[in-house]
């Protein structure tokens, strides 16, 4: 336990995979949650994200907010391959560590 309190122990790959999945797929769908409860909740932000999204909305012709819809799920796809690559960089870096140690 100390050694893993004195980072002469690294963290196992078993919990860097489970959170990856914890930001993978609960972080984005706890955010969507909170800020839906928050809309609901509190009539300001409500009143003030309803407007915006119709005034936003009505200035975009049909093809810009099929462009612009288009354009956050791929942000969002790009952003879960990079969670995703960063993760497999950490797993391959204890990989490569444990190896190096163990020789």
């Amino acid at each position: 336990m100390i050694d893993f309190l004195t980072f002469k122990t690294f963290i196992s790959t078993e919990a860097l995979i489970v959170f990856y999945y914890i930001g993978a797929l609960i972080l984005p769908i706890g955010i969507w949650m909170f800020f839906s409860w928050l809309i609901q909740k509190y009539k300001y932000i409500n009143t003030v994200y309803e407007n915006g999204k119709a005034i936003f909305w009505k200035s975009l012709d049909k093809q810009q907010q099929l462009k612009f819809v288009s354009f956050f799920i791929v942000i969002f796809l790009f952003l879960e391959m990079f969670w995703r690559m960063l993760f497999e960089f950490l797993i391959a870096y204890m990989q490569i560590r444990d190896a190096l140690l163990s020789t």
